[in-house]
């Protein structure tokens, strides 16, 4: 089913695309978006939605199972509290991405903006893993609580930018971070290490590298060739001290 965006209002839009899914359709794709909000938000179908243009903000917030892609470049708070499916976005996506994300996946090939993957968590079998293509900015992986994030560095439009900006796991307290090439350990919140990968990691980096290449017909070879590091907090509970003790 193809649904022209031009000039609809976003809720027209939704509902359109939902009516569409409890229809029993599919595929859905989405030509000329221009900025419409929550496009995918609690779909819990197994719809594959393509995306033409630059959705807003709040992209597959509480999804369940559908699969968006986007042709283009992707706005701020994709995957907000996503529980299943995935997201691809084959340009680049702005900040707090998958915030609070509770499972799924979620694929940028190029930059990203700040706050990314903050408090991700995880629940026995559901593990949301969240990779970024490109660079990052300040506050990758903070308050992360669980799950999997992965910086690749390596496809972005500004070489010469840095990897990832400051404060890297501020107040992350569970899950992996796993870096192609390194970190500047001199941008990295207190409350994190810097680790090099068991067999496990490795099997499990190359797992996610692999889906993720699958989805942009990249070389994985090529992406896994690079030495990778993993970012792990040191406490459970870094900001325990900060809280009075209950009274006996």
């Amino acid at each position: 089913m193809k649904i022209d965006a031009q000039g609809i209002y976003y809720r027209d839009l939704n509902n359109t695309i939902r009516e569409a899914v409890q229809a029993g359709t599919d595929r859905i794709e989405l030509d000329n978006v221009n900025g419409q909000y929550f496009i995918g938000d609690g779909i819990n179908k197994p719809v594959t939605i393509t995306i033409n243009g630059v959705p807003g903000n709040d992209l597959a917030a509480f999804m369940n199972g559908a699969t968006i892609i986007v042709n283009e470049n992707a706005q701020d708070n994709i995957g907000n509290t996503m529980n299943a499916g995935k997201v691809i976005v084959h340009g680049h996506a702005g900040d707090v991405l998958g915030y609070g994300m509770r499972g799924g996946r979620i694929h940028i090939r190029k930059d990203v903006g700040y706050r990314v993957g903050i408090h991700m968590k995880s629940y026995k079998e559901n593990k949301p893993v969240l990779i970024a293509g490109g660079k990052a900015g300040d506050f990758f992986g903070e308050y992360m609580a669980g799950g999997v994030l992965i910086l690749l560095g390596m496809f972005t439009d500004d070489p010469a930018k840095d990897k990832h900006g400051y404060l890297f796991g501020t107040g992350m307290h569970g899950g992996v971070i796993y870096v192609r090439g390194g970190v500047d350990e001199s941008r990295l919140a207190k409350e994190v290490g810097v680790f090099e990968l068991n067999d496990n990691d490795r099997a499990e980096l190359e797992g996610h590298v692999k889906e993720f290449c699958r989805d942009f017909k990249l070389d994985a070879k090529d992406v896994l060739k690079e030495h990778f590091v993993k970012v792990l907090p040191r406490s459970k509970r870094p900001y325990g001290n900060m809280y009075c003790p209950m009274p006996k």
